[in-house]
């Protein structure tokens, strides 16, 4: 009985886990799916639509007020910042409330995360010998979190939970890393006046944090002002979304006890126990019980949470695949064989394969060898080596990254392959080590 008990309480507790890795899983073969179709249709007889298509012009306008930008420029920054605004929620969360709330359990993540930002980059400008792709060192920092879990995932129930929470904490300090290095080194002249604008509105949203204002529209509204006043000021659009979603409340209005009792008073008000009638038609004493468990509902979740439940399924199927279909498209033909593993796209594969690798198993060992961390439960090193591995896989945000850092078509499509290549051959060695590694291990199954 007891055991049974004990089960259903892990099974409570890693639920909405498991349902996050099923999320990102479909989001991971969602992506492979949308990305081969891009490079199917960039190298289709239809290629001159798939280019064409991402340089039509959308314009909104309001009287005086006119902002035109190129299909591709409104996916880059304006649903990126969405995706953006999704990842700070998610990097908030950790940092309140998850696996990065406290020194013990965030040291280790943070560890392999700096080390996994550093070599990359590190490798990849001593290896460059080309000024004009020296700003490219910022392209094998990332981790694709959808792609890398996908993989993980392929493994099956041999891969302890242990090791998809670490993976999950360092892909998250990462991602902050990411935003980082987007913010301070690829924005462009800085308009002073749009900035500090920004900023000032910026701190009304701290403002409304402060004191506790939860309506999601009033910070919205600030919001997309605030994303236009950066664009405007030359800091990359994005960065507003991060900062933004840090503004959003993380505490509740009430707690479950609370909730628990409001909801038994009005499930009683809507069906009395003694008396519950089943009609065709419900009565308005009825629909006013479901307008308030409604809103119980809302008050017992925090806004960040509330929010990225709401986005979870848009960023991971609409925003992230429009994102690889308008970006992963390059064309390869007899002239691109001799580039695929040298040059920019060699410096790239070899950055985001042993970049990765290297530094986070080194930068894990440290935090061991210090004593600032310890391995999780049921995790050797020949598991961090093929996690480390798959933090190679950067695709997304290192697809976001070259964009930002090459603005010639050449260099742009050379990193895409570089990109592309590196991230598959990550993926393919990372699972043939954990599942060589894990085949006969004893670990507890997720």
């Amino acid at each position: 009985m007891n055991t049974h008990h004990s089960n259903n309480v892990l099974d409570n507790i890693l639920d909405p886990f498991q349902r996050f890795l099923r999320l990102e899983t479909s989001g991971g073969i969602t992506l492979m799916i949308t990305t081969l179709v891009a490079l199917i249709w960039a190298n289709s007889p239809w290629s001159h639509y798939y280019f064409e298509l991402w340089e039509n012009k959308l314009t909104i306008s309001l009287g005086s007020f006119e902002l035109s930008k190129t299909i591709q420029h409104w996916i880059n920054d304006g649903l990126m910042a969405i995706f953006f605004f999704f990842v700070g929620l998610e990097i908030k969360r950790e940092l309140v409330a998850g696996e990065l709330a406290s020194f013990k359990q965030a040291s280790l993540p943070i560890m392999a995360a700096l080390g996994g930002m550093l070599f990359p980059a590190l490798i990849f400008l001593l290896s460059n010998r080309t000024p004009a792709f020296a700003s490219g060192w910022g392209i094998p920092m990332a981790t694709d979190i959808a792609f890398s879990l996908g993989v993980l995932t392929l493994l099956g129930k041999r891969v302890p939970v242990s090791l998809k929470v670490f993976l999950i904490a360092f892909a998250i300090v990462d991602d902050l890393g990411a935003v980082l290095v987007i913010a301070i080194f690829y924005s462009g002249d800085l308009q002073w006046s749009y900035l500090l604008t920004g900023l000032a509105l910026f701190l009304v949203l701290v403002l409304f944090n402060r004191l506790r204002i939860y309506r999601i529209p009033m910070y919205m509204a600030l919001g997309w002002i605030i994303w236009y006043l950066f664009y405007k000021s030359g800091i990359h659009p994005t960065i507003a979304g991060v900062m933004i979603a840090f503004t959003i409340p993380m505490n509740r209005r009430i707690d479950t006890g609370t909730f628990r009792s409001r909801l038994d008073k009005s499930l009683d008000y809507f069906c009395p126990t003694e008396n519950c009638s089943d009609e065709v038609t419900l009565s308005h004493q009825q629909l006013a019980a479901i307008d308030g468990i409604e809103t119980e509902i809302q008050r017992v979740q925090s806004p960040v949470q509330s929010l990225e439940h709401t986005l979870s399924h848009f960023v991971t199927f609409v925003i992230m695949p429009i994102f690889a279909l308008s970006n992963a498209g390059v064309t390869f033909g007899i002239e691109s064989i001799p580039k695929l593993f040298s040059g920019l796209s060699g410096q790239i594969q070899l950055s985001l394969i042993l970049g990765k690798v290297t530094g986070i198993v080194l930068f894990t060992w440290l935090a061991v060898k210090l004593g600032i961390g310890s391995l999780p439960r049921h995790i050797r090193w020949i598991h961090i080596t093929g996690l480390g591995l798959l933090g190679g896989m950067g695709f997304t945000m290192s697809l976001f990254i070259a964009g930002l850092a090459f603005s010639s078509s050449y260099a742009l499509d050379l990193a895409k392959i570089g990109i592309l290549t590196g991230s598959l051959l990550a993926g393919i060695l990372g699972y043939l080590l954990l599942r060589f590694s894990l085949k006969n291990s004893n670990d507890t199954p997720q």
